[in-house]
């Protein structure tokens, strides 16, 4: 086995007893991302910063070494990392190297992490399958013919790059499903916290009350060192939670006898491909054989879920992306003898935002304007709140976690969808859309292979706050599905 792919458990082991370094193991990391250029994960490789960072974790290599100290992991465009491109995949930022560090990040060096450079991921994160990059497509490192797959968005770099071994973990960001559905199709683990449990401070923001930044790794165990690194209470962000972070790595202990786990009777859509309703009827099995009492429950304002949701996101990135009008970073548009400020806003954010983002921002701006505010906006928000009250009553019943599919489907080929009805993409988060929608956590972890063989994930949904106890119950799926393939080497 090579050393870029050991989990972060195993790294953390090797290099703490002596048999591994810091530097060896990001040299193979390092190795690995040059030999993955196909994938197109990683957009902005920082190898001398990777390099410089290593050596000063084996030179710190003891007690006081931090939980993450020389770990290599991969950064999503989104965060921004001091005098390093931070670009959120879009041309209107091109050029854009900050001079402050995201809270995130910091918090990772601090542990001890290394960085390997810049993930590719969807325009603002705005996307399913990756294809809004100003970068190009990010390629699933799994294949079973001819066709490119997407790995899925908007974190499509960071799990391509997980799944591939370039990097032995990565962030990613979850407005709707963007850490969740990309790990379900290449075969990983992505947790997304409960809303305020991660800093957003320095993360480029798409919608403020929906985005919310997580570890996308290679085993459970290896989410739960990540989260520890990443979470915690930040003064900057005044909507980070001041509550203690617990050792979510202590918390895996693998007994969940007693648990309740409801199977909400709505998630069980029309036209859901025979194999996702067999794969979560597996892990109902599996979490009943560890001793859980499987019940059903109701979430009946579900069916609203994504109508809700594309007006409430779209309506926070049009606020959100109003800043970007060529005057103090990134891309300004080239002007005419007697153009003025509002030609430059106008020909700046025409060339600089994709057709995507703009298409957001215009549904955004029209559910915001005078007449239609109550209509859409208003009545979404009344929906949300209804929705995170479903949840709520299912908690209050006694039900620990909540266990629905992940994805409607496996992996599609890139450019499939793309092209076609863009409601057709927005279908891919039918299952993860209610847990932003309710600030829940939410954990997808891969089961099993579809017919083609290609990896399929089940979704976990917590109580608010219960990271620890949802990745406990994540970490018996995982140890009852037994999922280790890993995509046949072609790149």
């Amino acid at each position: 086995m090579n050393a870029n792919e050991l989990t972060i458990a195993e790294a953390r082991d090797a290099l703490a007893g002596g048999e591994l370094s810091a530097v060896d193991l990001t040299m193979a990391c390092l190795t690995a991302i040059d030999a993955g250029t196909p994938l197109n994960a990683f957009v902005h490789a920082t190898p001398e910063i990777a390099l410089d960072q290593a050596r000063a974790a084996d030179a710190r290599r003891g007690a006081d070494a931090g939980a993450l100290n020389g770990i290599p992991l991969g950064i999503k465009d989104l965060f921004c990392t001091k005098g390093v491109a931070s670009q959120a995949a879009s041309n209107i930022l091109k050029g854009f190297k900050p001079e402050y560090e995201s809270t995130v990040t910091s918090k990772l060096f601090e542990a001890g992490a290394v960085m390997l450079g810049k993930l590719n991921m969807d325009e603002f994160a705005m996307g399913s399958s990756n294809e809004t990059s100003c970068y190009g497509d990010a390629v699933n490192p799994w294949k079973v013919d001819d066709r490119r797959l997407t790995p899925g968005g908007s974190s499509g770099g960071s799990a391509a790059a997980v799944a591939a071994d370039l990097c032995l973990g990565a962030t990613g960001t979850d407005t709707g499903g963007s850490i969740r559905q990309p790990a379900a199709f290449t075969g990983i683990v992505g947790i997304k916290p409960t809303y305020g449990r991660v800093s957003r401070w320095g993360i480029v923001a798409f919608a403020s009350s929906l985005d919310q930044a997580g570890p996308m790794t290679k085993s459970v165990r290896d989410a739960a060192i990540l989260l520890g690194a990443m979470a915690g209470h930040d003064p900057k962000d005044s909507t980070s939670a001041d509550i203690p972070v617990p050792d979510f790595e202590a918390a895996l202990t693998g007994d969940i006898r007693g648990k309740k786990i409801g199977i909400p009777r709505e998630y069980r859509m029309d036209g859901m491909p025979a194999e996702i309703e067999a794969l979560w009827a597996r892990g109902r099995e599996m979490l009943a054989d560890a001793g859980a009492e499987i019940v059903d429950i109701s979430l009946p304002h579900t069916k609203y879920a994504l109508p809700a949701y594309y007006v409430i996101a779209p309506a926070e990135a049009s606020s959100n992306l109003a800043r970007y009008d060529g005057v103090r970073y990134g891309h300004r548009a080239r002007l005419g003898q007697g153009d003025g400020i509002v030609d430059m806003y106008e020909k700046t954010r025409a060339e600089g935002f994709g057709k995507e983002v703009q298409r957001r921002v215009m549904i955004g701006t029209y559910v915001l304007s005078a007449g239609f505010y109550d209509a859409y906006y208003n009545r979404a928000r009344k929906v949300r709140a209804l929705i995170k009250r479903d949840f709520d009553e299912a908690f209050a019943a006694g039900v620990d976690a909540i266990l629905t599919p992940a994805t409607p489907s496996s992996a599609f080929g890139l450019g499939e969808m793309a092209e076609a009805d863009p409601v057709a993409m927005y279908l891919n988060d039918v299952f993860t859309v209610t847990v932003n929608l309710a600030g829940l956590p939410g954990i997808s972890v891969p089961v099993g292979l579809d017919a083609k063989g290609l990896p399929l994930g089940l979704q976990l949904i917590g109580r608010p706050w219960d990271e620890a106890g949802l990745l406990n119950h994540a970490h018996v799926l995982e140890r009852a599905a037994g999922f280790v393939e890993k995509p046949r080497k072609w790149w």
